[in-house]
């Protein structure tokens, strides 16, 4: 490829072109709405730029990219890219199919990338009292329930699972409970750095049950696991402001550090159900005035509409665990859900945009 040419990976779509069609086709199946204002179809632009200055040492980058194609409230439009690396190309992990950006400059260069990424989405509900039966194949069913190196589902976290849902039947009635409990039993810890890690099982064994939505919402992946459910978390970035009134759960302009994981679990009755017990102790904490009880107004909503349903003012990247970054030397990821940027091997800090040199901008295209 040329230097300074700007590449195409997937023609980015306009949404006159895409979307009235696919509105019509999804409205169509029940219960994918919020029964609340912003039900709509709406299309963003995220724009991912490197921030690093010139290097006496090779540079290498890897920014991920939209990857999570769910008919009913998540599509994909594609990618352009510009830069002038040695090298650039799209990787695909095998596993979860989580998409990224390779990129990498020899030592002398001035790095330059930038990354344009659009897509549509559309606020999620469930509704309870209709069911749908749906299946998961063998292979995504195991996926989805087979422990990763920090969702264990022995030890602590299957008896920690066991005790919450026992006497129950039914996969709803466990999953909501487990829910209810992180909720009761969680909460958001402000002095944790980035998203968090997800070590469940440290969170359990020490009782230090404080952390950030990589953490709680990864707990009710791993206790959701335990209790034989398929659950996953899916990773991505919050790209505008709430219109259901929640001041505290958007992120709009400079999104650097907007990331946000959430959670998914598959029901029989229902397929797969948006969950996010983490976003509830965000609005306890932060939502203004603060320090919110949990029977205050404001957390009641979010209780009541984040287990079933969630807000689609937020890019899904990927439900990927355990990554390892192609021609890099260095440990694997727990996710992907923020650039990683290499300069002479050594992996720069991805939770500070600053240090880590990338910055993310979003904005909503309505023409």
């Amino acid at each position: 490829m040329s230097r300074r040419d700007f590449l195409k990976q997937t023609a980015l779509l306009t949404g006159s072109a895409l979307l009235p069609s696919f509105a019509r086709a999804a409205d169509s199946a029940s219960g994918d709405a919020l029964s609340a204002p912003g039900t709509d179809w709406r299309t963003f632009e995220v724009t991912h730029q490197l921030n690093i200055p010139q290097s006496d040492a090779g540079i290498k980058a890897w920014f991920p990219l939209p990857s999570l194609h769910e008919a009913a409230w998540m599509r994909p439009m594609g990618d352009l890219w510009e830069t002038n690396a040695d090298d650039a190309y799209v990787v695909t992990d095998p596993v979860y199919g989580a998409r990224m950006l390779y990129a990498q400059w020899q030592a002398g260069a001035a790095p330059e990338l930038t990354i344009l990424s659009r897509f549509a989405g559309r606020d999620r509900s469930t509704d309870f009292s209709a069911a749908t039966p749906a299946r998961l194949s063998k292979q995504e069913r195991a996926l989805y329930t087979n422990p990763t190196r920090l969702l264990p589902t022995g030890g602590i976290v299957g008896k920690t699972a066991r005790e919450i849902t026992r006497g129950l039947d039914g996969d709803k009635a466990k999953a909501e409970a487990i829910y209810q409990w992180i909720v009761e039993n969680t909460f958001r810890d402000p002095e944790t750095r980035g998203c968090g890690l997800g070590d469940i099982s440290y969170m359990l064994e020490t009782g230090d049950l404080g952390g950030k939505c990589a953490d709680l919402n990864a707990l009710f992946v791993g206790l959701a696991r335990a209790a034989g459910l398929p659950a996953r978390d899916v990773y991505g970035i919050r790209v505008t402001e709430s219109r259901l009134g929640f001041q505290c759960l958007g992120k709009s302009g400079d999104i650097s550090k907007g990331q946000h994981c959430r959670s998914e679990v598959f029901l029989e009755d229902y397929g797969w159900v948006a969950v996010d017990p983490a976003d509830v102790r965000k609005v306890a904490l932060e939502e203004p005035p603060g320090e919110l009880s949990l029977d205050a107004p404001e957390v009641v909503k979010a209780r009541e509409l984040l287990f079933g349903g969630w807000e689609t003012n937020w890019l899904a990247y990927n439900v990927a665990h355990d990554i390892d970054l192609p021609g890099s030397e260095g440990p694997e990821l727990a996710f992907l859900m923020y650039p990683q940027v290499e300069v002479g091997g050594k992996r720069l800090d991805s939770l500070n945009p600053q240090e880590g040199g990338y910055q993310i901008y979003s904005k909503e295209i309505t023409a």
